[in-house]
């Protein structure tokens, strides 16, 4: 009679470590197949496929083609396993998807007639996502003259908008300076795709919810923000305003409740005139002259983040909204800004918390 050989029974910590290594990247290859080398690759930031034959990856914030080929039925498997996972769906009646995966990275799937024929798919790896801001001052995002000043304005309760364009690394410097919270108090996140991780014991994430195929269930921001008001929270994060929901973050800000949000910009003072455009969507009773105080009163910095051409993630410039606004625009005031070879300090002279960050 043949015997078969047992494996043996992990005895150290190491063993333990080893196996469980070995079990998630089993896991990985499974739920990734074809792909599952460039998940696993820590260097890559993002891989989108335009079509079965041309699939691309971000390394260092440049854009790479591989030589992977696969086939449409490749990727529609690929997609299926995934989203089986999230619990989320795409069809002819919902051809847009956007999904967590398991690692936490997030997914966005457009399919045809959307697209022209191919199915469009990216993966964005969250790769410096648990990074503190000293880390990411380490890395260059930043000085550490900077980091301390975002740091003690978190401490401090300061309301904080991180600007910047697509991949610029504004949910990275977010979740970092959410993670600055004092221990003791309770953070609501609101999200489209679970993407903050704050480091911190008492945390809430919300994520909105689209409709089921009856088309109704649907569970948009707005009603997140709102619902989050009765959750007891300390600091309130959006993880991006996009839409209606700026006017209820303001009025929450305003409320004297702390928080933080991003926003697409390619300025801080274009951030500053998206803010007080978004609320319009809201209804035709939201004017300009009741939004213009609001933002001046509700926000203190805005930090402009970009991707330079060498694929180096930095803040541009950092801003502090004074408080008052002028022919209904809030006026802001440069506090650092990026002069190309170096940060140098901008005509701001009254920042509440000046002398905390020259003494340091």
């Amino acid at each position: 009679m043949e015997t078969r050989q047992l494996s043996p029974i992990p005895t150290r910590a190491s063993d333990y470590v080893s196996v469980e290594k070995k079990i998630e990247k089993m896991d990985v290859q499974v739920t990734y197949g074809p792909i599952s080398n460039l998940m696993m690759d820590p260097t890559i930031e993002e891989i989108w496929i335009n079509s079965p034959e041309r699939i691309f990856i971000a390394r260092n914030g440049k854009s790479e083609l591989t030589n992977l080929v696969l086939t449409a039925a490749d990727v529609r498997q690929l997609i299926d396993r995934i989203l089986m996972w999230s619990g989320r769906r795409i069809d002819l009646s919902s051809p847009f998807v956007d999904a967590q995966l398991p690692d936490g990275s997030r997914l966005h799937v457009v399919i045809p007639e959307i697209t022209a024929e191919h199915w469009c798919v990216n993966i964005r790896k969250h790769l410096m996502r648990s990074m503190s801001l000293d880390e990411l001052a380490g890395k260059g995002m930043m000085s550490q003259e900077i980091a301390t000043l975002l740091s003690r304005s978190v401490k401090l309760g300061m309301n904080i908008l991180v600007s910047g364009g697509t991949q610029s690394g504004k949910t990275t410097l977010l979740n970092s300076l959410v993670s600055q919270t004092p221990v003791q108090e309770r953070v609501i996140t609101i999200e489209e795709v679970f993407e903050l991780k704050p480091q911190l014991p008492d945390v809430v994430a919300l994520q909105v919810r689209t409709a089921n195929l009856q088309g109704g269930g649907e569970i948009p921001m707005r009603r997140l923000i709102k619902e989050a008001l009765r959750m007891r929270p300390s600091r309130l994060i959006v993880g991006e305003v996009r839409e209606a929901e700026a006017l209820d973050l303001l009025i929450a800000l305003n409320s004297g409740l702390p928080g933080m949000g991003t926003i697409h910009a390619n300025s801080s003072r274009d951030a500053i005139i998206k803010l007080q455009t978004l609320p319009l969507l809201a209804g035709e009773n939201i004017s300009h002259k009741f939004i213009a105080p609001t933002v001046a009163s509700a926000l203190d910095l805005i930090v402009q983040v970009k991707l330079n051409s060498e694929g180096l993630r930095r803040i541009f410039e950092v801003c502090w909204v004074t408080g008052r606004y002028e022919n209904d625009r809030a006026e802001i005031e440069t506090l650092w800004s990026w002069n190309g070879e170096e940060y140098v300090r901008g005509v701001a002279s009254a920042f509440p918390i000046d002398q905390w960050w020259v003494a340091a």
